[in-house]
């Protein structure tokens, strides 16, 4: 059987299972780990290991190829607050600054000045940059794909390339 035959079968549950843990995930969309989920077969079945598996395993196989990337993505990935790097006040943030003061809240806004211009002129690429900002508006990684012209997949490599590099700044503050 041929990799296009082996992605016509199991295409509709592979969707659905992508669908199901995307909904545990904030990084991740149902297409993006559906892609993830095709890139891994593909490279498996590249590597000869679907040789003599059946539909059942071959899907049991991608679904936990999809916990692990999800788990090992949410461990990776450090959240930081929209509001805090645009310099907006949250409501959490103003209890704060009523309770603690002002200089608790100049010196976290601060730190989150120092933060976001690290990222900014540190390291990035230009595309880098431009999925950076695409992102912290909200949008998608189709949505920023179709916006830049390049794929989403590509998308991806770029949000995990600026993870990579933001962590560095991340990891000494």
């Amino acid at each position: 059987m041929g990799f296009t035959e082996l992605n016509k079968k199991i295409t509709p549950v592979l969707k659905k299972i992508a669908y199901r843990l995307s909904a545990k995930s904030v990084l991740f969309g149902p297409d993006d780990l559906y892609q993830e989920a095709i890139m891994k077969l593909w490279l498996d079945f590249q590597a000869g290991k679907l040789n003599d598996k059946n539909q059942s395993y071959i899907l049991q196989g991608c679904y936990f190829h999809l916990k692990n990337f999800l788990r090992k993505n949410y461990r990776e990935s450090r959240f930081l607050s929209l509001e805090e790097l645009l310099g907006r006040d949250t409501p959490n943030q103003a209890k704060e600054s009523s309770i603690l003061g002002q200089q608790e809240s100049c010196r976290s806004q601060a730190h989150a000045d120092f933060l976001l211009e690290a990222i900014r002129n540190n390291g990035l690429t230009a595309r880098e940059k431009e999925v950076f900002f695409l992102a912290l508006e909200g949008n998608t990684a189709r949505g920023i794909g179709k916006r830049l012209g390049i794929s989403h997949v590509r998308v991806v490599k770029l949000r995990a390339n600026i993870r990579e590099k933001c962590r560095r700044h991340i990891d000494i503050l």
